[in-house]
């Protein structure tokens, strides 16, 4: 009874320690951007001596800061919303649907998943530039949702060669289309699937920094990793404004991930409940 008590101890500590290495880094970013610039450098680790939010209002106001935002937010709510409607309904065609291409379709998205876009970023270049598309956030998009849906339609072919075919044969005898049976039975049952898809997606065009810097020229168009730029001076660095800049960067993320892993979880507790 002992040995198991010790165990259970030596869990919760381990578990504690994690935690805090964890979840550190972020709440020194948020103490330090309530510091002024001088605070940072001579008491980085002790807490800001006044809670002020002018270091928020003025990366706000001062360094178009809401425009970085608002880009962020435009590029990546289409990406992503675009990703997760087109990779399902992809996937749920190639899983339900046999026809003599099935294979070599499915094998199309899968080598997305092994090339990396990068690669090939001179011709996309050249194909953005041919198309009038450079400076423009309709360019992000679109190279996010090609590179976001390799990854969905795998995961969401997976999904419905998992689920039983019982359900949507009963939807066909009471009437329904394949885009209903589509619609109305198989979309609910895919909250884990989108949760998962929506959430990777996100964090990874929210913090991408590579594609605004080649594609995107206007100051005005930037998002909030290529616009924090302006923070980095070439002799000096607005620590107190990029750390604030930071802590509003994230909180989508956050916010994000706490309504998908709800999602996540709601999912896998109907699904138990069937």
């Amino acid at each position: 009874m002992r040995v198991k008590w010790q165990t259970q101890s030596l869990k919760y500590i381990f578990l504690i320690v994690l935690t805090f290495i964890s979840f550190y880094p972020i709440f020194l970013m948020i103490m330090s951007s309530f510091k002024t610039k001088l605070e940072l450098f001579t008491s980085p680790l002790a807490l800001p001596k006044q809670f002020s939010f002018e270091n928020y209002t003025e990366v706000w106001d001062k360094v178009n800061f809401s425009g970085y935002f608002w880009n962020s937010i435009i590029v990546s709510s289409c990406s992503v919303v675009i990703v997760i409607v087109a990779a399902s309904m992809a996937g749920f065609y190639l899983a339900r649907f046999s026809f003599k291409w099935n294979p070599v379709i499915l094998f199309f998205f899968m080598i997305g998943l092994m090339l990396p876009m990068k690669l090939a970023i001179i011709p996309l270049y050249l194909i953005m530039r041919d198309m009038g598309l450079l400076d423009t956030r309709l360019s992000l998009i679109l190279v996010y949702v090609a590179g976001g849906i390799p990854f969905a339609v795998f995961l969401f072919y997976g999904f419905f060669r998992t689920l039983p075919k019982d359900l949507e044969q009963s939807a066909k005898m009471d009437g329904c289309s394949e885009f209903q049976v589509y619609y109305k039975i198989v979309l609910p049952l895919m909250k884990p699937s989108i949760a998962i898809v929506g959430i990777v997606n996100l964090v990874n065009v929210w913090n991408d920094f590579f594609y605004p810097l080649i594609f995107i020229r206007s100051e005005e168009l930037r998002t909030i990793p290529l616009g924090m730029l302006s923070l980095f001076g070439e002799y000096d660095t607005q620590w107190n404004l990029l750390f604030a800049g930071l802590t509003i960067s994230s909180l989508p993320l956050l916010i994000a991930f706490i309504f998908a892993s709800r999602t996540f979880i709601d999912g896998l507790t109907q699904g138990a409940m069937k």
